[in-house]
């Protein structure tokens, strides 16, 4: 008879293959059994579908990973710590010392300051640029050019990129173009079938849908997937088993999600679209929007994303913000609540007055993650908080 800490160790353990889950589990385990060292060489010569470690790869994570090549369409995806993640470990994986990034200067904050403050540091350049100048990509680009890093639509405006345009530019000259898709989703927008070598998202946001994950995705061919793979196993951006269980749940009601999304903000767009307290409103969804027939071209729907500006006044922005009872003060976007944040105390946080300029942003400025409450009581909310 063995003793009780071997019993409580290797009991109950075996016969995994009697129950057949309809869902896939959490493997939440870091390492795998092998029954043979042969096992461990056909493994390592790519014979084998077995697992070795929860750093390279792990069941429940190559589900979800599944699931997103799906919903892209595309050959491969691979899933992150986080979206931040996810972005250093693209970039380390196509870039080396010398190489140059040309950005939009309307970019999330937090890539901008990836590329300036710590990339750059290894001998890559990043060069950002005006939507004005990525209209017209052909002349952005430089011997030195690898990548053009994108998003649209952008935050926190929402200007729209013609993503088909920047693509053959990119492929016309051998430069590696990649998206960030997180504000409109797959569902709204598929940058992939647009001709886009690399799409990411952070799935923390529309993906999972339910503020309780951390995490990011990217999606493409397989030839420019493999690298970025080589590089997250050496680096360990890998997800974790349980948020990409929780990521799996979630994207199964993606479809049904970002259609109450769109029309919800589309409503909320509309109502202050027409509020005289309010100086200005950025949806793509709104003929106003100055790139709203390239939204249409290239977006199934407009997303749940709104931003609006009163005035260019912090102060009217701060006493709007403090006082919305429905509307959550938060950073985040993309969940079933409504959340709203102030650019400059978030995204844009610690931007210079010039680098505001360049993205579009202004102190004014109001970020609103439309959910999935009745649109009713989100307009009723807003109008009082207007006074």
């Amino acid at each position: 008879m063995k003793g009780p800490a071997t019993e409580l160790i290797h009991a109950g353990e075996a016969d995994r293959g009697i129950a057949v889950p309809l869902t896939t589990p959490i493997y939440e385990t870091t390492t795998f059994v092998f029954e043979t060292a042969q096992e461990v060489v056909d493994y390592n010569e790519g014979r084998s579908s077995k697992y070795l470690y929860s750093r390279y790869t792990n069941p429940t994570v190559v589900s979800v990973e599944k699931k997103l090549a799906a919903l892209d369409r595309a050959e491969a995806a691979l899933t992150f710590s986080s979206g931040q993640g996810a972005t250093t470990t693209i970039l380390i994986a196509h870039m080396k010392a010398g190489d140059e990034i040309v950005c939009s200067a309307a970019i999330y904050g937090g890539t901008l300051h990836l590329l300036q403050d710590v990339l750059g540091r290894f001998g890559i350049t990043p060069r950002f640029v005006s939507l004005e100048q990525l209209a017209d990509p052909d002349r952005v680009f430089t011997d030195r050019t690898r990548i053009v890093w994108f998003e649209s639509p952008i935050n926190p405006t929402l200007r729209c990129v013609d993503i088909r345009r920047v693509a053959g530019a990119c492929r016309a000259r051998g430069v590696l173009s990649i998206i960030d898709n997180t504000f409109a989703s797959p569902i709204n927008q598929q940058p992939l079938a647009l001709g886009i070598d690399l799409a990411m998202q952070s799935a923390t946001k529309y993906l999972n849908g339910h503020s309780d994950v951390t995490g990011g995705v990217v999606t493409g061919s397989a030839a420019l997937v493999a690298p970025v793979e080589k590089v997250r196993r050496m680096v360990g951006t890998v997800m974790d088993p349980h948020p990409a269980y929780a990521l799996g749940r979630g994207l199964k009601t993606l479809p049904l999600r970002v259609a109450r999304h769109n029309a919800n903000a589309q409503t909320v767009a509309e109502f202050l679209a027409k509020d005289r307290r309010v100086s200005q409103v950025y949806y793509p969804g709104l003929p106003s929007h100055p790139d709203h027939e390239t939204a249409k071209r290239q977006m199934s729907g407009f997303g749940g994303m709104v931003c609006f500006d009163l005035d260019g006044k912090y102060d009217r922005a701060e006493r709007l913000y403090n006082r919305l009872n429905i509307v959550k003060r938060a950073a985040s976007l993309g969940g079933v609540e409504s959340l709203i944040s102030m650019p400059v105390l978030t995204s844009q946080w610690g931007h210079t007055d010039d680098q505001l300029r360049e993205a579009g942003v202004t102190r004014g400025m109001l970020r609103l993650s439309v959910g999935l409450e009745d649109a009713a009581d989100l307009i009723a909310d807003l109008d009082q908080a207007l006074g």
